[in-house]
């Protein structure tokens, strides 16, 4: 079916996990007496204009500082924004946490350079009015807003402060940005001095929000490694979710552009390693996004590669290694296009791309990974279709990805070939 032809009214579907004041305001750095919050619902007008999915501490990724946790330290994060706004908020999570998070005092900032912030750009964040605010074991929490003009594709720099022990910590593995830490409260720190301990993973930070100037509805990329960027270039936002946000802002119709990818996440199977499969995570990931519009979502392969790996496993993380089939992850899929469009929520589907010379790939993986592709591009019930498989492939063969996209490991991109994904994104498609 021609994406022309597939076309669906839409609606905005709103948060579960946020919590607000409903008004934008600065407060005063008065004494820093403890707030408690949880998640209590929407508040009006907040769009996300940037996440990452949540994780459960491991030692995946390494190094990283998610089984320790934080004591008496200081992390500073950098993300970039997709759409701009007149007021923002964070939104952190303690999901997988097994003790309450305090966090003693917490700051946003446009980014400078490195871990250094903009002068004069410093806004001081709280929850409820208070400094120190407690996010609850398993629950999420958003700050109050704060006046702060951002313009798409601005970097802002979120620091916070704990001083007692925060166990181990809820974060996104493979962030492909650098990090921060620092002995002490250097919270409001302009310059990177104090920063000597770096990672490449996000801790606690799921999402930034802003109040839109514009109307357009997000858009969620969900999926795997693929779409979380492995392959592409450190601290270059190079993923295709932001490439395809530049796209978009370079075409003067900037929107929100939502990374929720994974690495090595599955449809159908949870990991201890590599999240809640798609099924179970999909709605509070995608649908729980305030402001979002239509999801695109490019998933599958690691259901049908993983169970290849078996007889050889490389590495206890992959556990477990089920045979799972083509019919299976159809199955999946279509659980997912119907979780969307119960919602409002426009769905776009992406075929998978190929895995020759990868250890992913067999006769039986590819045969699998065919029929996947041959529901998704005749009669899967998505609203469009962008067929990254014909895109990427190699001219001289059409199992291979093109040389010119692949990464070196034949089954993830380089910065080039996600480049190549985002332009073959119909900006109309997006609703």
């Amino acid at each position: 079916m021609s994406s022309a032809t597939r076309r669906l009214l839409t609606v905005t579907a709103i948060t579960v996990c946020a919590l607000i004041t409903g008004t934008v305001a600065a407060f005063p750095d008065t004494a820093r007496q403890p707030a408690t919050a949880t998640a209590t619902g929407p508040g009006p007008g907040w769009s996300a204009t940037w996440t990452a999915a949540p994780q459960r501490p491991s030692a995946s990724f390494a190094p990283n500082w998610s089984q320790q946790g934080f004591t008496r330290q200081t992390v500073r994060q950098i993300v970039r924004i997709s759409a701009g706004g007149k007021a923002a908020r964070i939104r952190l999570s303690n999901r997988y946490g097994t003790s309450p998070l305090t966090i003693d005092h917490a700051t946003l900032a446009r980014t400078d350079r490195g871990a250094a912030i903009e002068p004069g750009s410093l806004r001081h964040l709280t929850v409820r009015g208070k400094h120190t605010f407690t996010v609850p074991a398993g629950a999420d929490l958003a700050t109050d807003p704060v006046p702060l003009n951002l313009a798409a594709l601005d970097s802002v720099t979120i620091t916070f402060f704990a001083n007692r022990p925060t166990g181990p910590a809820t974060y996104h593995a493979q962030a492909l940005a650098t990090t921060y830490r620092a002995a002490g409260d250097h919270t409001a720190d302009a310059d990177a001095a104090a920063f000597t301990d770096t990672s490449q993973s996000w801790y606690y930070l799921t999402g930034v929000d802003v109040i839109p100037t514009g109307r357009r509805g997000g858009v969620v990329t969900f999926g795997d490694s693929l779409t979380d960027g492995a392959g592409s270039s450190t601290d270059a936002n190079n993923r295709y979710p932001d490439e395809l946000a530049e796209r978009l802002a370079g075409a003067g119709t900037p929107r929100a552009v939502l990374n929720q990818g994974i690495a090595g996440n599955r449809v159908t199977v949870d990991s201890a390693w590599f999240g809640d499969k798609a099924t179970a995570r999909f709605r509070r990931d995608v649908l729980g996004q305030p402001g979002v519009r239509t999801v695109i979502i490019l998933a599958g392969i690691n259901d049908i590669g993983i169970g290849e790996l078996a007889a050889a496993p490389p590495s206890p993380i992959f556990a477990p290694y089920p045979d799972v089939s083509a019919g299976q992850v159809i199955a999946g899929l279509r659980e997912l296009i119907q979780m969307a469009h119960a919602k409002g929520v426009r769905v776009i589907g992406a075929t998978l791309m190929p895995v020759k010379g990868s250890a992913y790939y067999t006769a039986r993986s590819e045969a699998k990974r065919e029929a996947i592709n041959a529901w998704i591009r005749a009669s899967a019930p998505f609203d469009a279709v962008v067929d990254l498989d014909r895109i990427t492939a190699s001219p001289a063969d059409r199992d291979r990805l093109n040389p010119a996209y692949d990464s070196g490991d034949h089954l993830h991109l380089n910065d080039a070939g996600y480049r190549a994904i985002a332009g073959a994104i119909h900006p109309a498609d997006l609703g």
